[in-house]
């Protein structure tokens, strides 16, 4: 088998893989349902720009959409700039999320996991768009 046969036999596990996390995230986050209602009533009125939920959701959305990018089509647009995106939505930085995930240690563990596997799923992505751009040739 060839090296270059290989390298895309591996993109396409990868691609599948990030499909399939992106699916089970669909279902967690259902499953979040109960602990968001708590969540949005005990911590509703927040110093920062957006509340824990809403930034939640930001991140949500960012990385859903770049898997769901994936998915459709395999690649994403402005690859290089999807890169440093996903780099910079470290979830411990946002202040919102960092104390709840630590002040809070066994209630919302749904969330949590949700967090931890959102979070995979953006390192898995950063991964699957540095090798595809490695792996395609420069046009200069």
């Amino acid at each position: 088998m060839s090296e270059a046969t290989l390298k895309t036999q591996n993109h396409e596990i990868e691609r599948n893989y990030i499909i399939q996390l992106l699916e089970q995230l669909t279902q967690d986050y259902c499953n979040t349902k109960q602990e968001r209602k708590e969540i949005a009533s005990l911590y509703s009125t927040s110093e920062e720009e957006f509340t824990l939920l809403e930034e939640i959701e930001l991140l949500t959305v960012n990385i859903r959409g770049y898997a769901s990018q994936i998915q459709t089509r395999g690649w994403i647009e402005n690859q290089q700039q999807a890169i440093e995106k996903l780099q910079n939505m470290r979830f411990f930085d946002i202040p919102a999320i960092a104390q709840f995930y630590f002040a809070s240690h066994q209630a919302y563990r749904q969330i949590k996991v949700y967090l931890q596997m959102l979070d995979y799923l953006r390192l898995l992505m950063i991964e699957y768009l540095q090798l595809n751009q490695n792996s395609q040739p420069e046009f200069v």
